[in-house]
């Protein structure tokens, strides 16, 4: 479990080390990374066959120390997490030239203290150290997205940096009301002594907690930074970003919200998962380039994820689980497949793309399928996860929640048909300007794109499986005894 968080970090020094000679460098950083998905491969059947696997950080006790606990739920994303950004360094590898910009040699190893960032948020038993986590990864984000110098990426990365400092600071605050009320910030420890508070300030907690995730995971209203930082950035980091961040953002509310009992909230989130699915697709139908309506697809999917959460089901928070690991590597597949659009036609806007799907009919089918997807068809993942998430509303009499999000899927569907007219369907457009890439390269990245859309159809063939182990978690979030008694034993 440690070897998650370690394995990046080691690879990212190493990583500096050799920065002046390109293999080693990327073999050093490959290789990290490697070794920490597979350790979270070995924790998640750990995980799956013995249940909860705590490690206490320097021997101390959860009301001081550091612990890290690895439940169902952080063993089921925890592998994906780290399968998506080894998949992306691939793709990286292979773009080299455009994908890095200026200091090629910093983006691997800055990617991999993202990792490490990741790894420890998951794994995290604490609030405090959920912070440094999430610090961690807004740091190694903001120079990854700069990375360029371009003028639009520092403009749209301060916006992104602002943000994420005011969620930041409501944060230590939030810290601070909470070990005020409870005396600890151990997660076990809240889900004993929260419910036992007041209500006003049981609630209180609860939506101030619910302001900072929702900015991390980028809901409605606390959207505006995404749109505009995620396209400026180059497609690898963009990938990373989509695959993750945001997702980190739901799974740290998922945790917070089910562990400490917040119930009452769930009016509020269910109000606001609706205006965020509606307002993301919307916005999605209203762009002319493939990134931004992939941007504000992230926004969209968002509120499927918070749905299943505000409903405070068992059912629902599966649900939520379930949409969970379904759109991390969807999203990531969909940005790769925006960076192959973009280095054909040398551009991902809508009226100046075209003809892809006669010229390139490999790459049509790696964007068809994570499309398809996305927007709920059978037999693919997100048929599977959308069902559940509208199965758990109706059982709950949710109705009126259900037809937002199947108004959502339409939407989604809408926009992703938009995508294929204006890029892989139709005549070839003119004056095409390819990014020139070696043939080699190209390879490489058709095949870090291929394993990804491979991964998607994976967890579309597993999806059985998923369902249960999602449920298994989300029974484990409900009833915490076992997560509350191992960490505090």
């Amino acid at each position: 479990m440690v070897a998650t968080i370690v394995a990046p970090l080691l690879a990212a020094a190493g990583g500096l080390g050799w920065r002046a000679n390109a293999r080693a460098r990327d073999a050093v950083i490959l290789a990290g990374l490697a070794v920490a998905m597979a350790a979270s491969f070995a924790m998640l059947h750990g995980v799956s066959q013995r249940g909860v696997h705590v490690v206490r950080v320097g021997g101390w006790g959860p009301d001081l120390g550091i612990v890290l606990v690895a439940d169902l739920l952080a063993a089921l994303v925890q592998p994906l997490a780290l399968a998506i950004i080894f998949v992306v360094e691939v793709f990286a590898i292979g773009q080299r030239r455009t994908a890095w910009g200026t200091n090629p040699e910093l983006a691997g190893p800055l990617l991999c203290v993202l990792t490490s960032g990741v790894s420890l948020a998951v794994l995290t038993g604490d609030l405090f150290t959920l912070f440094v986590a999430f610090e961690l990864i807004l740091v190694s984000s903001y120079v990854l997205l700069t990375n360029q110098g371009r003028r639009s990426q520092i403009r749209s990365g301060m916006t992104y940096v602002v943000m994420n400092i005011f969620a930041s600071t409501l944060f230590l605050f939030g810290l601070g009301f909470v070990y005020a009320a409870t005396g600890t910030v151990n997660l076990a420890l809240l889900a004993d002594r929260i419910p036992e508070l007041s209500d006003g300030v049981r609630l209180g907690i609860g939506a101030w907690f619910f302001v900072v995730f929702g900015t991390k995971a980028a809901v409605f209203p606390l959207f505006s930074w995404l749109p505009d930082s995620y396209p400026t950035a180059p497609t690898t980091i963009t990938a990373v970003f989509a695959g993750l961040l945001t997702k980190i953002g739901i799974y740290a509310m998922i945790r917070f919200h089910t562990l400490t009992g917040m119930d009452d909230l769930g009016p509020v989130m269910l109000l606001i998962a609706g205006v965020t699915m509606i307002v993301g697709g919307l916005g999605a139908l209203a762009q002319a380039d493939v990134k931004r309506i992939l941007s504000f697809h992230i926004i969209s999917q968002i509120g499927y994820m918070l749905m299943g959460l505000g409903l405070f089901s068992a059912a629902g928070t599966t649900a939520a689980i379930l949409f969970l690991i379904h759109q991390m590597p969807v999203k990531t597949v969909l940005f790769l497949v925006g960076g192959l659009i973009e280095n054909d036609q040398g551009t991902s806007t809508l009226e100046r793309s075209g003809g892809m799907a006669a010229r390139r009919p490999v790459i049509a089918a790696m964007f068809a399928i994570p499309a398809l997807s996305l927007a709920g068809i059978p037999p693919f993942s997100g048929f599977a996860a959308k069902l559940a998430v509208i199965t758990a509303a109706i059982d709950e009499d949710a109705v009126a929640i259900a037809a937002v999000a199947l108004l959502a899927g339409a939407l989604t569907l809408l926009s992703m048909a938009k995508i294929w007219l204006g890029v892989f369907w139709g005549p070839t457009a003119e004056n095409l300007s390819p990014v020139p890439t070696k043939r080699r390269n190209q390879r490489i990245m058709m095949a870090a794109t291929g394993l990804a859309v491979a991964g998607t159809l994976a967890i579309s063939l597993l999806a059985g499986v998923l369902f249960d182990l999602s449920d298994r978690a989300s029974r484990d979030l409900r009833s915490p005894g076992a997560y509350i008694s191992e960490v505090l034993s």
